[in-house]
């Protein structure tokens, strides 16, 4: 694994797979503090193209394949990453699906779909941080940032009309439950665990994205101040643009 002498932390960012992506965003802020970035994402060499990027701007990166839909792989990873860091400083669970992007009603949700959705958005990304705790348990003051979406808002307070994407709103509602979970179960260690709501990203030409979206690098800022709270920062909490949205255990 890579070194360089100025490399003070270590971060693993899963997703990362596109130069125009909110990973790589993150992944490119955290290197700029000086943070040994981990890119992930289920094709290898598209997380290494992006990692060799950052090497020439003068940053440590490197590239390790993740599919967060094998569990046995990813208790593989984990077991790499243990051979070669000594402790993990942060853990961004960026990946996501959106199988559902064009479904309008929780009465019309394809049921493959929605276990697409849990499978990568919520049990991934829980297989992940459990297999990467032991690494995480052995830093100073570790950090867990889940991504999560305004999409919950609908599952939370719904009312009449459209319901967008279901399936994806309610695995990402799942994912702020687990992040209040997981902060209270961690609540007697350094590790402070929340939930990041970057807002509306233009990550997807392809798809006609919104004038109003957010550039990758504007909506990235949030997901990183949640990874470098201090000691005496909130856990277990939902934030969009540094302020509170939600705490599902409140």
């Amino acid at each position: 694994m890579q070194t360089l002498s100025h490399v003070s932390r270590t971060a693993l960012i899963t997703g990362v797979s596109r130069s125009q992506g909110l990973g790589f965003a993150v992944a490119r802020q955290l290197a700029e503090l000086n943070y040994h970035v981990i890119l992930t994402a289920r094709n290898p060499s598209q997380a290494e193209q992006l990692a060799a990027q950052l090497r020439e701007e003068g940053h440590a990166a490197t590239a390790l394949r993740l599919d967060l839909t094998d569990r046995s792989g990813i208790f593989k990873a984990a077991g790499h990453l243990a051979l070669t860091i000594n402790h993990l400083d942060l853990l961004v669970n960026n990946a996501s699906t959106m199988p559902d992007f064009n479904t309008c009603s929780v009465l019309e949700v394809n049921f493959d779909e929605l276990q697409s959705a849990f499978e990568v958005n919520v049990f991934g990304c829980w297989c992940l941080t459990q297999a990467l705790l032991p690494l995480l348990r052995r830093a100073p003051a570790a950090r867990i940032v889940n991504v999560t979406s305004a999409a919950t808002r609908q599952v939370e307070a719904p009312g009449p009309g459209t319901f967008f994407s279901p399936a994806y709103s309610f695995a990402k509602y799942a994912v702020n439950a687990l992040t209040a979970t997981l902060a209270t179960a961690l609540a007697d260690t350094s590790i402070l665990v929340n939930a990041v709501d970057p807002g509306a990203v233009a990550t997807h030409p392809e798809r006609g994205d919104d004038a109003n979206d957010l550039p990758p690098a504007e909506a990235a800022k949030g997901i990183v101040w949640a990874a470098t709270l201090g000691a005496d920062g909130p856990t277990g909490g939902v934030f969009h643009d540094r302020q509170p949205v939600q705490t599902i255990s409140q």
